[in-house]
């Protein structure tokens, strides 16, 4: 079954947020540190994801031209607004908070490494284990997120389910027309380029900076791109 892994990551985001919730009443400070730690750590990932690149002005550009598209589309407000509208349907505390779960959740899910080439390999081979394992460490990551940022977090299984299970339908049709090494170089840049996006996610969460990295989501499609347009050039 093409989308099992994907089914199964979102069904871990969701558990990880139920179980998250019943553990809303830890300490204000012990949430502050723990999310430190947690903005910390996925700042490293970024770093060490950014590095995978092997064309980087291929990075760079993406990013410039990727921020453009995503100012002029403003998907930063357009995940704001739905957040919002799912803030109004559940019921919440009027404060944003489910907006903001909802919203950092899923920029943290979507983007990286493990979403892009899980899905591929769970199209082009039926391979799930890597998105078994993303689906581990999302369900954790759910579970401390959820007791800091509420129950918004959980709502972020929609666009995984979405976006995960789009690139493994694409993918079981893309080794047609499209050569390994070019889906290899691929994985690669949008590797670097999402990488970049989780380490801005991480100085977000640390309170360090305000980068509107969904406005930047765009860069990764600019990446494909951009790659397709050299190889075949």
């Amino acid at each position: 079954m093409v989308l099992l892994g994907t089914i199964v990551n979102g069904i871990s985001i969701v558990v990880g947020a139920l179980i998250g919730k019943w553990f809303h009443r830890i300490p204000e400070r012990v949430k502050e540190t723990v999310m430190g730690g947690i903005g910390l750590a996925v700042a490293l990932l970024g770093v060490q994801m950014g590095m995978k690149s092997e064309q980087f002005l291929v990075v760079i550009f993406s990013l410039v031209f990727g921020g453009i598209l995503g100012e002029f589309w403003d998907w930063e407000e357009k995940l704001n607004r739905l957040g919002q509208w799912l803030e109004k349907k559940v019921g919440g505390n009027g404060k944003g908070s489910i907006a903001k779960g909802f919203v950092s959740a899923t920029l943290l899910f979507v983007i990286g490494a493990m979403a892009i080439v899980g899905a591929l390999d769970s199209g082009l081979r039926g391979d799930h284990s890597i998105l078994y394992t993303k689906s581990i460490l999302d369900g954790f990551a759910s579970v401390i997120l959820t007791t800091t940022l509420g129950i918004g977090v959980m709502f972020a299984a929609l666009p995984v389910v979405i976006y995960e299970g789009g690139i493994a339908l694409l993918a079981t049709q893309i080794e047609r027309f499209v050569p390994r090494e070019v889906l290899d170089s691929f994985i690669a840049e949008s590797t670097a380029t999402g990488g970049i996006l989780i380490m801005a996610i991480g100085l977000n969460m640390l309170g360090l900076t305000n980068i509107r990295v969904a406005n930047l989501l765009p860069s990764i499609l600019v990446a494909a791109a951009a790659v397709f347009a050299l190889s075949f050039a």
